[in-house]
């Protein structure tokens, strides 16, 4: 089985933005109405998906993808708590309904109510709703919610901590996704994405976060930043600062996906992570779309790419499925259960 950890529902029909506007709307004037999510029915779903992520998925080789909303939409710079949490349990809802109407293809993962500087009161409570209620089997952290300025304390602080307490007792991971960038500095896609997956890990390197949550798992996405590509860096970092080995966290806590959108990329990925802590993933219909004008190779058919990194039978299975039901175990209960 191949398994991609990482889908977005990009491809939404456009009366679920038309609620986000509404939303946003009467934050700006709060005389107009509340609005109320969109009505959608399930052909407007399943035209949306089986014209997009589906058949993309099957078309590559794919057999099932974890799906969750739209990562640049989740926008939790957005201020208000009550907002954060209508649009967090629409857009969840909405991702519900598609995985239900493709259940052999998809499973889903859910986004947080946050907000810059909030309680995770909402965002444990949604947690709590989607995988006990819903049946999701992860979640989406943003390290970021101030949508590029940093005003959160670090993964590894205590004001995460009731978060973390609820991932571990449901057994679910976290992958770290920040969303829309508000600080022009940062591109959302070329720079913000990817500041985020470099700077968690490093808060992870400089924190002590995993002797307290032992079994508290995290995948860092489009292929770890730029960590693997410094790797030396990171280790000598470590030594410097008188932190264990970066490699220990990777042992049973960090994961990488392979949203690496080059051979070479790839290559070194697995040269220095190894098969044990790297998650097949494609990110689409996601950042990156067309194809590379050199190979002819779609930017994100990942699975081309890992195809050709001369990996053993033993390492492709762990990348493709092993690791994935390993970090995913409410995931791996569903298709044991299944008989996949």
């Amino acid at each position: 089985m191949i398994i991609d950890v990482h889908g977005h529902y990009t491809t939404a029909p456009k009366q679920h933005q038309a609620f986000r506007d509404a939303q946003l709307a009467r934050l700006a004037d709060p005389s107009l109405p509340a609005p109320r999510p969109a009505a959608i029915s399930d052909d407007a779903i399943r035209e949306s998906v089986r014209n997009n992520q589906l058949k993309l998925l099957r078309e590559r080789g794919g057999d099932l993808m974890l799906f969750s909303p739209k990562a640049s939409g989740m926008e939790h710079h957005v201020p208000d708590p009550a907002t954060a949490r209508a649009w967090a349990r629409a857009n969840n809802d909405l991702v519900h309904r598609a995985v239900e109407l493709f259940p052999r293809h998809f499973a889903a993962v859910c986004q947080l109510p946050q907000t810059p500087g909030g309680s995770l009161d909402d965002a444990t409570a949604e947690l709590r709703r989607c995988v006990e209620t819903l049946g999701f089997v992860g979640c989406n952290l943003n390290p970021d919610p101030s949508g590029g300025h940093w005003t959160s304390p670090p993964l590894t602080d205590p004001y995460w901590f009731p978060l973390y307490e609820a991932m571990t007792e449901l057994d679910v991971p976290a992958m770290v996704h920040v969303s829309a960038s508000c600080n022009p500095n940062f591109h959302a896609l070329g720079a913000h994405y990817l500041n985020a997956d470099t700077s968690a890990f490093m808060q992870f390197v400089e924190g002590d976060l995993f002797s307290r949550f032992p079994t508290l798992r995290f995948v860092i996405p489009h292929g770890g930043g730029a960590v693997p590509y410094h790797w030396g860096r990171y280790r000598g970092l470590a030594v410097r600062l008188g932190r264990p080995d970066p490699a220990e966290l990777l042992r049973n806590n960090v994961f990488f996906d392979t949203c690496v959108y080059h051979q070479a990329g790839i290559d070194l990925l697995h040269r220095v992570i190894g098969a044990d802590n790297i998650l097949f993933a494609s990110e689409m219909l996601g950042a990156v779309r067309g194809a590379d004008p050199d190979t002819g190779i779609p930017w994100d058919d990942t699975k081309t790419y890992v195809d050709r990194t001369g990996l053993t039978d033993d390492e492709r299975h762990k990348v493709y499925e092993a690791n994935a039901r390993r970090v995913y175990p409410r995931l791996d209960a569903r298709l044991t259960a299944e008989g996949r």
